[in-house]
């Protein structure tokens, strides 16, 4: 089995997922645009070949390239799990008659107007919304739509450039900061809990199925620099409003024609108990969701997905023994992180429960909470009762403070 693997080593956890091609016997055929001695050691092991491209994001180029590069090879698959080269990734399985989802199925995973008219005309519920290029047009949409609403990219990923409008005071003042997208969805902003819904799928089945909740919204987690976001995976996924949006989400996957691979779905549960649909990518979650599910699990999605892509099966118990959370953490202050308080305090209260602690050592400089979830670092914590995480969680919250200055 020859699988083409672009962006073999970014976002973070694609070294895992190259290992995992190689470790259910693909030879693994590596595009990115950095030289080999950039790649980390995972990615670089997993290797059988490696071409380095000018820019990923030049399409056409990247195929010329690669044509003449895998020229007299045989190659079975191509895949890609970064946002951004899904579609190329599809290109290149129509330019070498390969199996897997077509460019206009890919295009229904990355365009999210085109994505909620294919499910809404399968009866499904979305938010009403409208495909914007211009100013006028984004005034017209949210005065037919109505407020509060949503703007964001049409073929954005997670809330980057993403923005609740109260008034179409709010809207002037944001336009500018969209003048460099090319389009935009201005849409219905949907009130109430909002859930993934994560899968890895075979022909289309789901074969593995994760839920997890954000607390808060990643809307709010975005725009509020003095909370601590969290994300917690649900293990018991019986309850009537869980079961609601695992049947949404099937539905989703079916209308937009689901091939083999990861998929990352956002929803929405209001307080009626309506189930609304969010978006969805041909992609894993980012950060850090796979790990929350491999230890809600106690498996290796990285290897599992590599089996379902190559060989069509998934030989893991998925049995759901934790609700697994991760907390983040937002250092007061600016520049470097000059002290850390009650880790010990919080680590010997919960070190049964605790998976992982990676929080930026003193001296490192801050990272842009706007442009990442993960921001100073985080906390992974795990339970069975969903009251206990939710309160360990909190207790991580509220006792663990990083501090930044000079």
């Amino acid at each position: 089995m020859d699988v083409v693997f672009i962006a073999p080593a970014y976002p973070q956890e694609m070294p895992h997922f190259s290992r995992g091609l190689a470790t259910v016997g693909a030879r693994v055929h590596g595009i990115g645009s950095g030289p080999v001695s950039s790649l980390p050691d995972m990615t670089k092991a997993a290797l059988t070949s490696y071409l380095q491209v000018p820019n990923l994001f030049d399409e056409d180029d990247v195929l010329a390239r690669a044509h003449a590069w895998l020229r007299g090879r045989n190659v079975d698959r191509v895949e890609s799990l970064w946002e951004p080269t899904v579609l190329l990734a599809a290109r290149m399985r129509e330019r070498f008659g390969l199996p897997g989802m077509s460019v206009s199925t890919v295009r229904g995973f990355r365009d999210k107007q085109l994505m909620k008219e294919r499910i809404a005309a399968a009866g499904l519920r979305v938010p009403a919304s409208a495909r914007c290029r211009t100013a006028s047009e984004c005034r017209a949409a949210a005065e037919r739509i109505g407020y509060p609403l949503i703007i964001k990219p049409i073929d954005g990923a997670g809330s980057a450039n993403t923005y609740r409008l109260e008034s179409a005071a709010q809207l002037e003042r944001v336009l500018p900061a969209l003048v460099r997208v090319p389009e935009v969805s201005v849409e219905e902003f949907v009130e109430g809990e909002e859930f993934t819904h994560d899968t890895i799928c075979i022909d289309g089945r789901p074969v593995y199925e994760n839920v997890a909740q954000y607390l808060p919204r990643p809307l709010v987690a975005r725009s509020v620099h003095d909370i601590s976001p969290v994300i917690c995976t649900v293990r018991d996924l019986s309850p009537p409003g869980i079961q609601a949006g695992l049947q949404l989400g099937r539905g989703v996957l079916r209308a937009l024609g689901m091939g083999t691979g990861f998929t990352h779905l956002e929803w929405y549960r209001k307080a009626d108990g309506e189930v609304v649909f969010g978006e969805v990518g041909q992609r894993v979650g980012g950060a850090r969701l796979i790990d929350q599910m491999n230890y809600t699990s106690d498996v290796d999605l990285y290897v599992e997905w590599a089996r379902a892509v190559c060989w069509g099966a998934f030989e893991a118990d998925a049995t759901r023994r934790h609700n697994v959370a991760i907390i983040f953490k937002r250092a007061a202050g600016q520049g470097r992180i000059t002290r850390i308080e009650g880790l010990k305090e919080v680590v010997a209260r919960h070190h049964r429960w605790i998976c992982e602690v990676d929080l930026l050592p003193v001296g490192a400089m801050r990272r842009d909470w706007t442009q990442t979830l993960v921001s100073d670092g985080y906390v992974i914590l795990r339970h069975p009762e969903w009251d206990e995480a939710l309160r360990m969680a909190k207790d991580v919250q509220d006792q663990v403070r990083l501090f930044a200055g000079g």
